[in-house]
């Protein structure tokens, strides 16, 4: 019996059935060529902003089949219909490159077209077998899309005569032609010019170009829409099995080797394992069939030795919360057992390798904050709120230590000597919403979909404190990235965390002998091309090395041709224009989803956005810069960091305010305010309940904290929640999240957007002075410490960063800072304003300003200017 369930496979005549826009004949095809020929002149365009409409091409892949319902260990579908115009080709299970490699004794190839009832149609008029494969010289270069391009040597070896030239001496090298191939031969010591030789070649390679398949999004639960379908029953299955199970649902799709047919067994290799599988019915040798391992849960990292901690419960703990203790310089999150008290002791283990660093992947204020850190129980990360002003002498125990083998502990005057100290920290439980400190993460739930390339999934806000990240990246039963390697590295530079993260990517990435992926686009459809091409590559073939080509151009890409492949689509996908993003309310340099943008592009806006995801995912494994500055909160929604009410500050200010009176009221029943929203959508206008049942509910004094609660968490993901999950689903199909823990979301815009190009004469020149610097302006001798310490202290990070503080992004405007924007879209030059109370320079986004207390000393103004700066990622309020 398989361990797998077997999906997949079916015949082709049934598949060609049941497949709604199927062409079984070549004389049915010809008025739809004709008409998508009509529908592909790019005039049609004028249809709606973002209308993906299709561009004429050459031959192309056949459109695949839908599958009947199957029964296990019968076939299911791979792929739902196609969410698009008529040259979007759905799935092709046999075109995929991203499938597993199989056992040592098989060769895993492309299926045929003949004998691959999972993916092949007929040929109409206007298409080709999708599976089919050729040379690098073949029809397919002169035509846009994705290609698995794979070099293979077959055949017998190649015997040719050559003669020793003329003047070549024994030993000696000498260059002759063999066939078509030119090489070079060592000349023997027994040879002399004139002399016959047998030479002996392998098989020269031949290159095979295998076109790809665009695959269809799932929707994870509904109909779908916007280039989403219904997923599947048999996929529903599979993904509620796991649910239940506690796991992760994952499939992958294997080729059967030569020589297997139905109820024969043969080994695969999938994600570092290896498994027994019977082949299905209606399969057969060089068919690709869709498999789903048994659900695994994760479990905690081990640990070869351990170190044993013991420590006093503090006091207000009670059984099973959770307290935050400093121990051996790392921060470790404890729940408390059942049945212990505040004052008694309990003990708890830590792997004593991974004792090597500060364990705290954020960034706090002197009165407490939002950090991450190391959760015990199975050392994944963990947000929680310190309060660093607790009681010291009530929540500070000195440890005692074992190790595995059970030596006795070390005393607490020994422990103390070795530096090994646990101070308990107060850790706020956050039960009830509160508007200043509260904070939200969104979570991510992967699902599998109908196409094994193409998984899905849901995303919600879940309080901040419930969050939790993997803290290692293990990837075919090796560990790249532990948690050490983590707290090693989050505290560095930027430049030396970028260094570390593209280590990482380059070991995830393919060699490039182990087949890479050719993408050709034509730049008049640049963008139609592109999503075309993106989104027929599987999750491997997304980490395999890409080769970009410009259809028409005689341009080698060598590193240029993709940096304009990155920078051109990035700026076309994200201009306002296109309908699918819009400027910020509050900075017009940045830009933030339109949650209109399903009127926009009705029909695919879905895809655009899973597009960019995989776009953006990619760029940061190429050190690739694109184009266009994402609002503060999309970052942080990519990083898993938290969203407070600073974030809607700034994102709209003025809404922001408006919540903020509410929330200073004495009595809210006067505004008559309900649980709605009013959303106006060009032009027209839709209310909106932010509850349910919210347009019969009245906003009181007693319900004011879940108002604010239900605005912050529609105006931070709920208005745009379909939008975000394909764009972080993408983003994740290539980069791996663990890694990116290191990276704060001022950080990870200056990775992505690059580092401005900053004139300091002409930043300087374009400020302006108000408060106590109005009447001195840059004569004033805490302004030429501003400046000196930004001009000579401050390296080109800094600067950005600084920029970011105070302008919410690190774009600079094109034609310079004179013509820096304000949230209502008007002129706003930088802005220095001198207040005469205050520790911490503040920053207004909205204004584009900076508050400067009145210091005494340049070095106190670096210093806290430098600490606002870097506080300033996770937006903490200093005082």
């Amino acid at each position: 019996m398989p361990i797998f369930q077997i999906l997949g496979g079916g015949n082709r005549s049934s598949r060609a059935s049941t497949y709604p826009g199927n062409r079984t004949t070549s004389s049915s095809a010809a008025p739809s060529t004709a008409a998508a020929a009509d529908q592909h002149n790019g005039s049609s365009r004028s249809t709606y902003p973002g209308m993906r409409a299709a561009a004429p091409m050459g031959p192309l892949g056949a459109q695949p089949p839908s599958a009947a319902p199957p029964r296990a260990p019968t076939a299911m579908p791979t792929a739902a219909g196609p969410p698009r115009h008529t040259n979007n080709q759905s799935s092709n299970m046999g075109s995929t490159s991203s499938s597993t490699s199989s056992s040592a004794t098989s060769t895993t190839q492309p299926a045929p077209p003949s004998s691959n009832p999972a993916s092949a149609a007929p040929p109409s008029a206007a298409s080709a077998p999708s599976t089919a494969t050729s040379t690098s010289r073949g029809p397919e270069s002169t035509r846009p899309g994705a290609f698995a391009v794979t070099r293979t040597a077959t055949g017998p070896a190649q015997v040719y005569r050559v003669t020793v030239p003329a003047g070549v001496s024994p030993g000696s090298e000498f260059t002759v032609h063999a066939g078509p191939r030119r090489v070079r031969v060592r000349c023997p010591n027994t040879s002399r010019p004139g002399q016959s030789l047998q030479i002996t070649l392998p098989p020269e390679p031949v290159t095979h170009h295998t076109p790809l398949k665009m695959a269809p999004l799932t929707a994870a639960a509904g109909s779908g829409g916007g280039g989403a379908v219904q997923m599947s029953l048999e996929v529903r299955n599979v993904n509620k099995a796991a649910s239940d199970s506690g796991g992760t649902a994952q499939t992958f799709l294997v080729t059967i080797p030569p020589n297997i047919y139905p109820g024969m067994q043969f080994t695969v290799d999938v994600s570092g394992q290896r498994f027994v599988v019977t082949c299905p019915p209606n399969a057969g040798p060089d068919m690709k069939v869709r498999i789903v391992p048994p659900t695994q849960r994760e479990e905690p990292m081990a640990a070869p030795k351990t170190q044993v901690f013991e420590v006093a419960v503090p006091p207000g703990v009670g059984p099973n919360e959770p307290f935050a203790l400093v121990a051996n310089g790392q921060r470790v999150l404890v729940t408390c057992p059942p049945n212990v008290a505040s004052g008694q002791k309990i003990r708890f283990q830590l792997p004593i390798q991974e004792l090597l660093g500060h364990i705290q992947l954020s960034y706090e204020s002197a009165t407490g904050g939002w950090c991450r850190t190391i959760r015990v129980t199975d050392m994944r990360f963990q947000w929680v709120r310190v309060n660093n002003n607790s009681n010291s002498s009530t929540s500070t125990n000195k440890l005692k230590e074992h190790d595995d083998e059970g030596d006795n502990p070390a005393s607490a005057e020994e422990a103390a000597a070795d530096g090994t100290r646990a101070s308990a920290l107060d850790v706020d439980a956050m039960d009830k919403f509160d508007f200043k400190r509260s904070a939200y993460v969104r979570k991510l739930t992967y699902l599998e979909g109908n196409d094994a390339r193409m998984r899905t999934g849901t995303i919600e806000l879940v309080p901040a404190k419930d969050a939790v990240v993997d803290s290692k990246l293990v990837v075919h039963n090796r560990t790249l990235v532990s948690y050490a390697d983590i707290a090693a590295v989050q505290g560095k530079s930027l430049e030396e965390k970028t260094q570390w993260f593209h280590n990482i990517c380059n070991q995830l990435t393919g060699a490039w002998e182990d087949g890479h992926i050719k993408i050709a686009v034509r730049r008049k459809y640049l963008l139609l091309d592109s999503v075309d091409a993106i989104m027929s590559l599987g999750r491997d073939d997304l980490r395999k090395r890409w080769r970009f080509e410009f259809l028409g151009e005689p341009g080698i890409d060598s590193g240029g041709v993709t940096r304009e492949w990155f920078q051109l689509v990035t700026e076309q996908i994200m201009d306002p224009a296109f309908g699918l993003w819009k400027s910020s309310v509050n900075n017009q340099a940045c830009v933030t989803i339109n949650p209109s943008s399903g009127i926009s592009c009705p029909d695919d806006h879905l895809v655009y956005f899973r597009f960019l995801g995989r776009v953006l995912g990619r760029a940061l494994f190429d050190r690739q810069i694109v184009k266009g500055h994402m609002a503060r909160h999309v970052f942080k929604h990519l990083l898993g960091w938290p969203i407070t009410f600073e974030d809607l500050a700034a994102q709209d200010e003025d809404y922001y305010q408006s919540l903020k009176k509410l929330a200073q009221m004495g009595d809210v029943s006067a505004m008559c305010l309900d649980f709605t929203v009013t959303e106006e959508n060009m032009g027209a206008h839709s209310e909106v309940e932010l509850i349910e049942g919210g347009a019969m509910k009245e906003v009181t004094t007693e319900n004011l904290v879940e108002y604010l609660e239900a605005n912050l968490r529609y105006q931070m993901l709920a208005r745009c929640k379909h939008q975000m999950t394909e764009l972080l689903l993408g983003f994740f199909d290539i980069a791996p999240e663990p890694a990116l823990t290191v990276f704060d979301s001022n950080e990870l815009e200056l990775i992505l957007c690059g580092l401005p190009t900053i004139e300091m004469d002409d930043w300087e020149a374009n400020s302006i002075y108000s408060g106590c610097f109005e009447t001195k302006g840059r004569q004033h001798q805490v302004v030429q410490w501003f400046w000196e310490t930004v001009r000579d202290d401050f390296d080109q990070e800094m600067k950005a960063r600084l920029l970011q503080f105070v302008t919410g992004t690190s774009g600079v405007p094109s034609r310079g800072f004179a013509y820096l924007q304000g949230n209502d879209g008007n002129i706003k030059k930088f802005a220095v304003h001198g207040m005469e109370v205050g520790v911490y320079p503040r920053a207004h986004t909205c204004f584009n300003r900076i508050d400067l207390p009145i210091y005494h000393s340049k070095k106190d103004l670096q210093e806290k200017l430098r600490a606002s700066i870097t506080l300033s990622a996770v937006g903490f309020d200093m005082e």
